[in-house]
């Protein structure tokens, strides 16, 4: 199942109020905190009166503007991409703009997957008709470059795209024979093509997070339903078996002191279930715990940090009802009640 958003569409902007990313029907939506960690405004439309399809990628630079990709329809049963930038959760993003289609005209070809360099310039990254992958990033000085292809074959359509702390961007790709990685050997490059991973991988499956100065750490869970994590140059550690379909929700924070790496997925009972161990020492070994309502299939989990450092959860289903817990003032990753917002 392809996600309704693909990226972290939690996050805390440059002001510190948290903002929620949906895809509603035709449009992208947008729910903001009035102040960091105080109550919810109510969702606004995002990026003018453009009529959407589905599929909406949000990515996030190190200036916390958010970076908006979707497809629009064109004449004649066509579409094309667009793109919108929203600064501050409080303000009205940019309409959507023109940014083409990886095969110049033609049907939607995938999900697209965007990420935000160093310099602030987002790169979007999308399978093209025949099933490779395209990529199109910004100038420096604004407007877009053309469109490049990173080949590939027999691509599934969803792509993850990351920025790693060095700044630089990396996209991940799944089909029939494994996992296909893409990365800039230096900042404003064009990403290369990287050894792929020959696995047996869910499609679907994968979720990213800079886990390291020099490494990415990629997730993946089997057919067979477990979970993985791997990072280039390495082997793919068994983690444990996945909560439920789809990929994990991942966040790098302090829990008592130590760098950890928090995951969550839906589980299979409904619910949300979490697990930690410290980042990039996978060998310490990690559990799911449960947490909070049943939800509905396709309710989606995110995980970020409020203006505080407080760990947040969030789900968001299919009607747009949006719940989050947040941590509490007390050791470990103990989470208030889940709230209705």
């Amino acid at each position: 199942m392809v996600p309704a958003v693909n990226g972290d569409w939690l996050i805390r902007g440059r002001d510190g109020r948290l903002s929620a990313y949906a895809l509603s029907g035709e449009a992208v939506h947008c729910r903001a905190e009035r102040h960091p960690g105080g109550a919810w405004l109510p969702s606004r439309r995002m990026g003018g009166e453009q009529r959407l399809l589905p599929g909406l990628a949000v990515g996030q630079g190190a200036d916390s503007y958010a970076h908006l990709v979707a497809w629009r329809p064109t004449p004649g049963g066509e579409a094309g991409l667009v793109h919108s930038t929203h600064f501050r959760p409080h303000l009205a993003p940019l309409d959507w703009l023109p940014i083409g289609h990886p095969n110049k005209k033609g049907e939607r070809t995938g999900m697209p997957a965007v990420a935000v360099d160093a310099e602030g310039r987002a790169y979007v990254f999308v399978r093209n008709r025949g099933k490779g992958v395209q990529t199109i990033n910004q100038k420096e000085r604004g407007g877009w470059n053309g469109w490049h292809d990173l080949k590939g074959s027999r691509v599934d359509e969803e792509l993850v795209a990351v920025t790693g702390e060095s700044g630089r961007v990396e996209a991940y790709a799944t089909n029939p024979d494994g996992i296909l990685r893409w990365h800039q050997q230096e900042p404003g490059a064009r990403p290369v093509a990287a050894d792929p991973l020959p696995v047996r991988v869910a499609p679907g499956s994968l979720s990213a997070l800079p886990t390291s100065k020099e490494y990415t750490t990629l997730y993946f869970t089997d057919p067979e339903g477990t979970l993985y994590a791997w990072r280039p140059d390495g082997d793919p550690i068994a983690l444990i078996a996945a909560a439920g379909p789809g990929p994990v929700a991942v966040l790098r924070c302090v829990l008592e002191g130590h760098d950890c790496t928090l995951l969550a997925q839906r589980s299979s009972s409904g619910r949300v279930a979490f697990a930690a161990y410290p980042t990039e020492q996978e060998s310490a070994g990690l559990w799911w715990t449960e947490s909070g309502p049943q939800l509905p299939v396709g309710s989606r989990v995110a995980l970020a940090e409020d203006a505080e450092g407080r760990v947040v959860a969030a789900t968001s289903t299919a009607d747009g009802e949006l719940r989050l817990a947040r941590q509490k003032e007390e050791p470990g990753l103990a989470l208030a009640a889940w709230q209705v917002v």
